[in-house]
């Protein structure tokens, strides 16, 4: 019999759960302030998953990279893969958030969508800096 002391990432509580694993078999879960928290325990002691985040270059964009993500969890025994092959993703501007930049990440039927819009060089940005001075003027 394994004890493994986990805290829970499902929720802000933190829950400290404690798990009873009998070989690949989960007997008890304990800590968990929901059911969320007991789901939780169970698939990180037997088929633990991740959203992987990472960035993509950008090709005539107004910015040089867009952030992108999963668009939902993937084994985690194929993070290393999966971000080999997101890594020769080279996306061209327009992009819009959702887009969808790779699909089906490493047969695992999950897609890499862009997080941000990376308009087209030339083009006004989503979000332009503001200077200090331009921020204190404004206060005046």
């Amino acid at each position: 019999m394994e004890e493994r002391k986990l805290t829970c990432i499902v929720c802000p509580m933190g829950c400290q759960l404690n798990v009873t694993l009998n070989g690949n078999t989960i007997s008890r879960v304990t800590g968990n302030g929901c059911k969320r928290g007991s789901a939780y325990a169970r698939e990180e002691c037997t088929a633990p998953r991740r959203v992987l985040t990472t960035t993509v270059p950008v090709a005539g964009g107004a910015f040089p990279l867009v952030s992108v993500k999963t668009e939902r969890t993937v084994p985690k025994e194929k993070i290393r893969q999966c971000m080999e092959e997101i890594h020769h993703i080279h996306a061209s501007a327009p992009i819009r958030i959702g887009d969808v930049l790779l699909e089906n990440v490493c047969d695992t039927n999950v897609h890499v969508v862009a997080t941000r819009n990376v308009p087209a060089a030339g083009t006004k940005a989503e979000s332009p800096k503001v200077r200090n001075e331009d921020r204190s003027e404004s206060m005046q």
